[in-house]
């Protein structure tokens, strides 16, 4: 892949992408030539939406595929879905997460499950079944991680573990799929804040002061740091970029 109309004719698969960040990733690939494999869990009626969105644009683009992560056996299915609707695979964003506070002394085995599933091990083995066909297309993968992967946010322990994994496996799998296929990731700073009240109006101000360009990101820049490690880096793999208005600089 490479060049702005490079996505023509190429099918990528995004997890998590009825909404929020996921729905910005999609929507801007498609809006680059790309068919798009809308991945959902729950939010039916927000995928089908924006499948009738994108078909509406260019007719047979985009299908939606429910599957739940956790479900590791199933996910070779799920791929196998792709390639049967679309008839090959150029691309995956692992973009699906779980998040929410896990202060020590709370940590049980059904958070475990969920937040390592989610960003952690559905990554890996999603990536494992795609492989070939990823290889056959000489496609890329790009991971969603977070800029706390690296830099652990307290009360979160196990969610920011679990992003540091999945920061070690881009790599580990940018090693594992050369030279044909490339594996990059995108780690978000403070773009959309989570549903619900972990982050009071003071707390979100205080994040929002440790930025250096001193205002939030959009989901639309994270969706473009996506589409250019699919669409025009081909010289890229391995790496990490931190979209986060340069919180990152001096945490």
């Amino acid at each position: 892949m490479g060049g702005e109309g490079r996505l023509q004719g190429k099918v990528i698969l995004v997890t998590g992408s009825a909404r929020r960040v996921g729905a910005a990733i999609a929507q801007q690939l498609h809006e680059a030539g790309a068919s798009l494999a809308l991945h959902y869990r729950s939010a039916t009626a927000e995928a089908e939406a924006l499948a009738a969105a994108m078909n509406a644009r260019r007719p047979a683009s985009a299908h939606c595929f429910q599957a739940d992560l956790g479900q590791i056996d199933r996910l070779p299915e799920l791929v196998a879905a792709v390639v049967a609707t679309f008839g090959r695979l150029d691309g995956l964003v692992n973009n699906a997460s779980s998040f929410y506070r896990t202060p020590l002394g709370s940590i049980d085995n059904a958070a475990w499950n969920d937040l390592v599933g989610s960003n952690f091990q559905a990554p890996l083995f999603l990536t494992q079944a795609a492989a070939p066909h990823l290889q056959a297309s000489s496609g890329a993968v790009v991971n969603i991680t977070d800029i706390h992967a690296e830099r652990p946010l307290a009360g979160y322990a196990l969610y920011c573990a679990a992003k540091g994994a999945l920061l070690t496996l881009t790599r580990a799998l940018a090693i594992e799929l050369a030279p044909r296929v490339r594996v990059n990731a995108v780690a978000p700073g403070p773009i959309l804040w989570p549903e619900g009240d972990d982050f009071d109006p003071a707390a979100r101000q205080a994040i929002v002061a440790d930025t250096l360009l001193q205002q939030e990101g959009h989901p639309e820049d994270i969706a473009r740091a996506v589409h250019f490690l699919l669409a025009d880096s081909p010289y890229i793999t391995g790496q990490v970029i931190n979209v986060d208005g340069g919180r990152t600089a001096h945490l």
